[in-house]
């Protein structure tokens, strides 16, 4: 683990050959996972200098939150039962300042892959649930940002605000994540007026997390590889 300014831990994964660009992983809800941190290798895998950071290390969500609780959130006969329990532990996370702080450390992590050396100032996002959410507040908030990639995050931000964005953005979507693909149309909608270069694919058969392959309630394999080709070859388009 690595450990940015103001001691934010961030998992770092270099490329062994030569260096596409850095890129930015940000996690679920969930925290720093091994599944993310799998993530992160594979991106790297492919050429990426990679940074993904815990941004819940000052929670106690991942000292409580266990594989057998994400998948129960999933599970339909078992949901009901521990959201109670969720809904307490994700209690921090509607604190005033939170997301502000949150955004602060992602742009951290911005700066430092963008002084890298090896990154060569190409640096881009990927995040999941969570993660996307902060995609796009990052993709808002920066605009050397070279590329982002949402996997089933909120951007709820007006036109006005999202004009701040400079570099595309591909998003992915299950198409059962019925709060987020109700309001997709309004978000082409925002995009489209704010001048954004944004696509959405939305896999059917599938809903929150398809991505998640350690989830087996959620996870879509057909979805995720396909998700994954895409990602990978915008990323070689707008970074390498």
């Amino acid at each position: 683990m690595a450990q940015l300014q103001d001691g934010i831990p961030a998992y770092e994964v270099l490329p062994d050959g030569e260096c596409k660009g850095g890129l930015i992983v940000i996690h679920e809800v969930w925290g720093l996972t091994d599944h993310i941190k799998d993530v992160a290798e594979r991106f790297a895998g492919e050429g990426y200098h990679v940074i993904a950071p815990d941004l819940l290390s000052e929670t106690e969500i991942a000292k409580h939150v266990t594989p057998e609780l994400q998948r129960d959130l999933f599970d339909p006969e078992k949901r009901s039962a521990v959201q109670p329990k969720l809904r307490e532990l994700m209690a921090p996370l509607q604190a005033p300042d939170f997301g502000e702080k949150t955004l602060g450390k992602v742009k951290q992590c911005f700066d430092y892959l963008y002084g890298q050396s090896d990154t060569r100032q190409n640096v881009a996002i990927a995040g999941y649930c969570f993660g996307g959410t902060y995609s796009y507040n990052l993709a808002v908030a920066e605009p050397r940002l070279k590329a982002a990639v949402p996997f089933y995050g909120h951007a709820d931000q007006p036109a006005d605000e999202l004009r701040a964005i400079k570099c595309p953005v591909l998003a992915f979507f299950g198409e059962k994540d019925e709060a987020l693909v109700a309001k997709l149309p309004d978000l082409k909608a925002r995009m489209q007026e704010a001048g954004v270069d944004f696509t959405a694919q939305v896999y059917p058969d599938c809903g929150h997390a398809f991505f998640n392959d350690t989830n087996p309630f959620a996870y879509n394999e057909a979805a995720a590889r396909d998700a994954w080709q895409r990602a990978l070859g915008f990323l070689a388009e707008h970074v390498s």
